[in-house]
C-alpha cells in the first residue's frame, strides 16, 4: 500500500511515498528502509519498483525526492548541495520514526549513484540507521576526484571559481546541463550518461536537464569517505559496477576496505547504468533485500 506524503525539511517541504507492506495488521511493527534517487533524478525514474521489492520483503518504505527537484519544494531549483541532502535524509527518517507501525530500532537507508554516498555518510553520523545499502556510490571525496582526472579537477575549479566571483558581483544563479550530447559542457558527460538520462526523462516532466553551478563547488568538497572508519557497527553494503564508466571500482574497493564489519562489497559485471535494468536490477535489488532483512 501506498500514500503520498509530505514532511518538512529546512524551510522547504519534501515530497515522497510511504509504502506498508500488505495485509499488515494487529500491533506488528515493521522494519523500514529510507530511500532517494541519484544525481538530479526524481523518485518516479523506476525506484518505485525498488520500494515495492523492499515492501514484499515486509519492510516499510519511505522514498522522497531531495529538495529543489521533482515534486519537493526549494528554491532556486536544480540545486544540489551534498549537507542538505543528508539534513532531507535525516528528516526523512525523523519522520519516518513517528508512524505507528514502524520499528525504528530497525532502520536502514538505501541510496544509488551519489545518493549512495550521501546515505552512507548519513549513516555514518546518524546512528539511528543500523544498515546501509550504497547502490554504485559515489563514494569520492575531493582527493579521489582530483586523482581520478587531475586535469579535469583543475579545469572544473577554475570554472567554479571564475562563477564564485560572478555570483559574488551578480548574486545570479547560472546553471549548466546534467548531461548534452556531443561533447557539449555538462556535469556528467559521455554518451552513456546521455543516453539514460533522456530515456529515463521522457516520461517524466517533473525532472530538469540542469544543476546550478554552485552544486558543483559543493559536490567537490563533500566527503562521504574520511570517517568511513566509523561506521560499524552499521552493515555496510556496497552493490558496484565493474564496468563503471563514472565511479572506478579500484575506488569503490578501496573505501570498503577501510570500513569495519559488517560490511560486504558485491560486483557486478555491469555498468553504472546497467543496474537499472534487468537482468542488473534484480540482482542488485534482491542483494539489497538479503542485506536488510539480515541487518534490520
Amino acid at each position: 500500500m501506498r500514500q503520498d506524503i509530505t514532511f518538512t525539511s529546512g524551510p522547504d517541504v519534501c515530497a515522497g511515498w510511504f509504502y506498508m507492506p500488505e495485509g499488515a495488521t494487529g500491533d506488528a511493527r515493521f522494519p523500514v528502509v529510507v530511500m532517494a534517487p541519484g544525481f538530479s533524478a526524481v523518485k518516479e525514474w523506476g525506484l518505485n519498483a525498488v520500494a515495492e521489492r523492499f515492501c514484499a520483503a515486509g519492510h516499510a518504505v519511505l522514498l522522497f525526492d531531495f529538495r529543489h527537484f521533482g515534486a519537493s519544494g526549494g528554491m532556486p531549483r536544480s540545486q544540489l548541495f551534498p549537507q542538505a541532502m543528508v539534513e532531507d535524509y535525516r528528516n526523512a527518517i525523523s519522520w519516518v520514526c513517528r508512524q505507528p507501525r514502524v520499528d525504528q530500532a530497525r532502520l536502514g537507508v538505501w541510496g544509488t549513484s551519489f545518493s549512495g554516498g550521501v546515505a552512507t555518510y548519513v549513516a555514518t553520523v546518524d546512528r539511528r540507521v543500523k544498515a546501509v545499502v550504497a547502490q554504485v556510490p559515489s563514494l569520492l571525496n575531493a582527493e579521489t576526484r582530483r586523482n581520478i582526472n587531475p586535469a579535469r579537477w583543475e579545469a572544473v575549479g577554475a570554472f567554479l571559481q571564475a562563477d564564485r566571483i560572478a555570483r559574488y558581483e551578480t548574486g545570479d544563479v547560472r546553471t549548466l546541463p546534467v548531461v548534452a550530447a556531443d561533447g557539449e559542457p555538462c556535469a556528467l558527460p559521455g554518451q552513456e550518461s546521455w543516453d539514460f538520462f533522456v530515456a529515463a526523462s521522457a516520461s517524466t516532466p517533473t525532472w530538469r536537464n540542469e544543476i546550478t553551478v554552485e552544486s558543483l563547488e559543493k559536490i567537490g568538497e563533500f566527503d562521504p569517505v574520511s570517517l568511513i572508519h566509523m561506521l560499524a557497527p552499521t552493515a555496510l553494503l556496497v552493490i558496484a559496477a565493474e564496468k563503471d564508466s563514472l565511479i572506478p571500482l579500484a575506488a569503490l574497493t578501496k573505501v570498503v576496505d577501510r570500513a569495519a564489519e559488517p560490511k560486504r562489497i558485491a560486483i557486478l559485471p555491469a555498468g553504472h547504468f546497467e543496474v537499472y535494468s534487468e537482468p542488473w536490477f534484480s540482482t542488485a535489488t534482491n542483494e539489497a533485500v538479503i542485506w536488510f532483512r539480515t541487518h534490520l
